[in-house]
């Protein structure tokens, strides 16, 4: 009896241990992580909602660390425009993000009230309010006693409400963008299931700063270089660096780094006025490499242009 006691604590020791380094991997990108986050600024920003002056929906997949077992996934599908010629923007946005044992579905409301600070740019407020969804499947965790009381308390569609802010500063050729997509640093494990895991179940408090600028090299290519940083309490600093080259309004091709993480190649073409696809593919950096073949990232939108003249469609 003494020895089946011991193992038993045991085993919850190393039950608790391997779910608290599922916790850790997805505590580092608790956030969605895209690679073509200059296309998808709605996604973290909810300030972006209708500054591209039209109806515009994205679509998106990305399968990360392909090989990797339990490896992120993540669909995303978004919508905003400017209400009529007011300058308020709306936005919703749909996610499912999954690693490992945990599934998270999202969906966002946005809000945006842009002002003219001078003749060539704006500013743009911007205020999310957003349902959660947590699922967690610790049958899908390497458990060696099924019968252990914590594999029992699976997660089910855990809700949570949130809250997250955003500024956008635009004009034709560049950008700035500072946001906290959630405010509220909800606890989705319950405390009293036991306290060792409950501080690693936690959501951080995530700041966003993304910024851009459009060169124009000749009147056929233009060069945009951008950045996003992601800060969160208890992880390192991501800095995320991109360059774009845009050929002839049609094709882009361009790399982003996420320094001490990965190097990644991007391209895209303007199908037409209203269609633009993308590709995205990243190889780790870091010793990750050695467990899997990359990441993959396709996305798609759409945008309905009421403006005949207009000629192309922004850079970002």
């Amino acid at each position: 009896m003494q020895n089946n006691s011991l193992n038993t604590t045991v085993m919850k020791r190393v039950f608790i241990i391997a779910l608290f380094l599922i916790m850790q991997l997805s505590y580092g990108q608790q956030d969605a992580q895209f690679s073509n986050y200059m296309y998808n600024t709605l996604s973290f920003n909810p300030g972006y909602a209708g500054s591209r002056g039209t109806s515009s929906i994205y679509l998106s997949q990305r399968s990360q660390w392909v090989g990797l077992d339990g490896a992120p996934t993540t669909n995303a599908l978004s919508y905003h425009s400017p209400l009529g010629s007011s300058k308020v923007g709306i936005g919703l946005s749909i996610l499912n993000d999954a690693i490992g044992a945990v599934e998270e579905n999202m969906v966002s409301l946005d809000i945006s009230y842009t002002i003219n600070t001078s003749y060539d740019y704006k500013l743009a407020f911007g205020l999310r309010g957003s349902a959660h969804m947590l699922n967690v499947d610790f049958m899908k965790l390497n458990i060696f006693n099924p019968d252990d009381e914590l594999a029992q308390n699976n997660i089910n569609n855990r809700f949570s409400p949130n809250l997250g802010v955003g500024l956008f500063w635009y004009s034709d050729k560049s950008y700035l963008g500072f946001s906290i997509p959630n405010l509220l640093e909800t606890k989705h494990i319950n405390r009293t299931l036991n306290s060792s895991v409950s501080s690693v179940s936690k959501e951080r408090l995530h700041y966003h700063l993304t910024a851009g600028y459009v060169f124009d090299i000749n009147k056929n290519v233009l060069f945009k270089p951008a950045i996003l940083t992601k800060i969160v309490s208890g992880a390192p600093l991501q800095l995320d660096v991109s360059s774009n080259f845009q050929f002839y309004d049609k094709f882009t091709l361009g790399t982003s780094y996420r320094v001490g993480a990965a190097v990644s190649f991007l391209a895209g073409f303007q199908v037409s006025q209203n269609w633009f696809l993308g590709y995205g593919y990243d190889f780790d950096t870091n010793s990750l490499s050695t467990y899997n073949s990359g990441s993959h990232e396709v996305f798609l939108r759409y945008e309905i242009f009421r403006n005949n003249n207009v000629k192309a469609p922004r850079f970002f």
